[in-house]
């Protein structure tokens, strides 16, 4: 079975021409099959401030109301996802950019409100808006885009955190679960490796010290660093989304750093 890398990249990384370049440039070099997604919420962000749109975030999630919606729609289908894919052509890549909603290649329903526990340790029901989570993903059609038939040349999809529900809605999906839906729909074409890359250079046990990686992450001693408080905020997503994907088949996980996606190091996650 052919063998393929599904890089998910954080918001930090691409909304820095810097990092971005940096990313790209070790994308490029990357051999075989492969597939990009990426963040971007802190242009979503800075462009919402700009407009005079709230933005409001419980337990880190984004709260999409119908203003917020448009904007994460033009930031992260346009605005970085396009960045993105023009960054790859200058680097001779034949790239694509692409939602949930193109080819209706993910689909997902609205999150429907739910109790949340809030930074004062109160709780509350809360109303997230549009925001989408994932029924379904297809993944033939994505491998006739990356692997085609009938001698039409392959492309690399680059993907944004944006799904849609089959009635004509757009929804937010966090981008970290799309990486995850993504390798796991793949893994009926592919042999996938699954790298969710960003500015820290894996796991760390200390925030403070980069040089505090954790090299692997079980489910055994995942349980314990989140009871010592050692993972916490959103790295907990990001790593249930990563045992998620090995328990359905992605062959391998790793956590880290931009400038590192095709060297050994980082953390990787064991069932």
């Amino acid at each position: 079975m052919d063998k393929i890398n599904v890089i998910k990249v954080g918001g930090a990384v691409v909304e820095n021409r810097a990092s971005l370049g940096e990313l790209i440039s070790q994308f490029a070099l990357m051999p075989g099959y492969k597939v990009l997604v990426h963040g971007g919420g802190r242009s979503a962000t800075g462009l919402a401030t700009r407009l005079g749109i709230e933005n409001r975030m419980v337990g880190g999630r984004r709260i999409t109301d119908e203003a917020m919606l448009d904007v994460v729609t033009m930031v992260y289908g346009g605005l970085v996802n396009k960045r993105i894919v023009a960054a790859l052509q200058a680097h001779g890549i034949n790239a694509v950019g692409l939602t949930g909603a193109d080819m209706d290649i993910i689909r997902s329903h609205r999150r429907a409100p739910r109790m949340m526990r809030l930074d004062d340790g109160t709780e509350q029901i809360v109303d997230f808006g549009f925001v989408g989570d994932v029924d379904r993903a297809d993944g033939q059609r994505l491998a006739s885009l990356i692997k085609p038939c009938d001698g039409m040349c392959p492309v690399v999809p680059v993907v944004a955190p944006l799904t849609h529900d089959g009635h004509g809605n757009i929804l937010n999906t966090n981008a970290d679960t799309m990486a995850s839906t993504v390798a796991k729909a793949l893994t009926s074409e592919f042999e996938v490796t699954l790298t969710y890359c960003f500015e820290k250079p894996g796991v760390l046990a200390d925030a403070d010290d980069d040089d505090s990686v954790i090299p692997s992450i079980n489910t055994v001693t995942y349980a314990e660093l989140k009871e010592r408080g050692i993972v916490s905020g959103g790295m907990i997503p990001k790593l249930d989304n990563a045992f998620d994907s090995i328990s359905c088949g992605v062959r391998r996980v790793v956590i880290t750093h931009f400038s590192d996606i095709q060297a050994a190091g980082g953390t990787v996650i064991e069932a």
